[in-house]
């Protein structure tokens, strides 16, 4: 029929804008990952090295830490891994509010991110001031402080992740490893076109880690802009995503 044979025309070049679209989505989700992972190295790098040897991120290792600290009769490992975790979880809990997670489409990653992210902005602002202020070296309550304003950084920006559809996570990486290594084993997987995101984001971690590394042992002033362009990059990039997916007036 006529009729249908012009709708046909017509769908098919919408649904390829469409498929494009989605893919231009899934690759700047991608990238805006790897860039908050990047920072979130960095900022495992400061608390281990300067914030009483635990984890900003990682809070399955400092539960770890928590039971050494208490096994060993360590007060000083455990209270500190009891510091990361509530400020953790306090992150995780200001920026869950703000990000619908798992119920936000993928192509309004920009609208659901800024808000949570902003909140990191502010956290990590407070962290780079106080870091400046003792030198990059606190001690006594200003290293509590500080590892508890981290910690809810990157508990923050663990949830403002779940503005990505629930399926990026920038801070705890163990089942994105799993996740590699199984695609690898599993019989029938297309290795070429293996899952490049959960790869990225696992070198990014590194990497990120490697330049806290070279900037804790060589300028350790330095090392807080790490995470805290991060997070400028990306509220910038999804404010400018937003604007241009406004329809035009």
């Amino acid at each position: 029929m006529p009729g249908t044979e012009d709708a046909d025309d017509q769908a098919a070049p919408a649904a390829g804008q469409a498929g494009r679209a989605g893919r231009r989505d899934a690759t700047a989700i991608t990238v805006l990952a790897v860039v908050l992972t990047l920072g979130t190295g960095a900022t495992d790098v400061a608390s281990f090295t300067r914030l009483g040897n635990v984890f900003a991120s990682v809070m399955t290792g400092n539960l770890v830490l928590l039971g050494l600290g208490v096994g060993r009769l360590s007060g000083a490992l455990a209270a500190h891994a009891v510091a990361a975790f509530a400020g953790y979880l306090a992150g995780v809990a200001a920026g869950a509010r703000l990000v619908p997670g798992g119920r936000a489409a993928e192509a309004a990653w920009h609208r659901a991110l800024p808000a949570a992210l902003l909140v990191e902005f502010v956290l990590l602002a407070g962290f780079t001031l106080g870091w400046e202020l003792t030198s990059a070296a606190p001690r006594a309550a200003a290293q509590w402080v500080l590892l508890a304003v981290a910690s809810a950084a990157m508990g923050t920006q663990s949830a403002a992740a779940r503005g990505f559809a629930g399926r990026v996570s920038t801070t705890y990486l163990t089942g994105t490893l799993t996740g590699v290594v199984a695609a690898w084993v599993t019989p029938g997987r297309d290795h070429t076109r293996m899952q490049w995101r959960e790869v990225s984001l696992l070198v990014a971690l590194a990497v990120g880690a490697a330049v806290g590394g070279l900037l804790i042992a060589n300028a350790p002033a330095w090392l807080p802009a790490v995470p805290l362009i991060a997070a400028v990059l990306v509220i910038g990039a999804a404010r400018a995503r937003d604007r241009g997916a406004r329809p035009s007036r």
